[in-house]
């Protein structure tokens, strides 16, 4: 028994498949507290909030 191979796959149909890979923006929410641009289920570096709760004191 040997290796079968796989049959040709021109350049058109390989740079079709890749054609869909591309990146996407971030998606940014306001942060409810200070309205702030966060990305979302994130604390927000402005003002150290998640929600209405304070995770972190700044400054």
């Amino acid at each position: 028994m040997s290796i079968c191979p796989k049959g040709k796959i021109s350049k058109a149909r390989r740079n079709k498949r890749r054609a869909n890979w591309k990146m996407s923006a971030v998606n940014l929410v306001k942060c409810p507290k200070c309205g702030e641009l966060t990305m979302p289920h994130r604390v927000c570096k402005n003002c150290g909030s998640y929600g209405q709760k304070e995770i972190i004191s700044v400054g």
